[in-house]
């Protein structure tokens, strides 16, 4: 699966991110970044067994509204979200479990 480039000119909006209905995964990063970098396959292979779940990369760094808005410290780090509201958080994930198990928890958010 290829992965999609972090989105580097135009970032959502923190309102936007609040007003979101469906479940969604903010994944804050660099392309530059060795830690997302390789975590990327094992985000791609979680993800795809949730198609409904929205996927948003976001590059992050000194100035990005949105990452601060987040207290984002490291990358790359995932934020859960459930009608807009951060539900969980994994930072540098190294298990696929962990993965699952967060996505599983908002797949099934009504």
């Amino acid at each position: 699966m290829p992965v999609t480039a972090f989105l580097s000119d135009v970032e959502p909006s923190r309102a936007e991110i609040d007003a979101l209905e469906e479940p969604a995964v903010i994944e804050f990063g660099t392309d530059w970044c060795g830690y997302c970098q390789g975590a990327q396959p094992m985000i791609g292979a979680a993800l795809a067994q949730y198609p409904q779940v929205r996927h948003i990369r976001v590059e992050d760094g000194p100035g990005r509204r949105l990452g601060r808005s987040f207290r984002v410290k490291l990358w790359p780090t995932l934020i859960f979200l459930e009608r807009g509201r951060e539900v969980r958080r994994l930072v540098r994930p190294a298990a696929p479990g962990e993965l699952d198990e967060a996505l599983a928890q908002i797949a099934v958010a009504k």
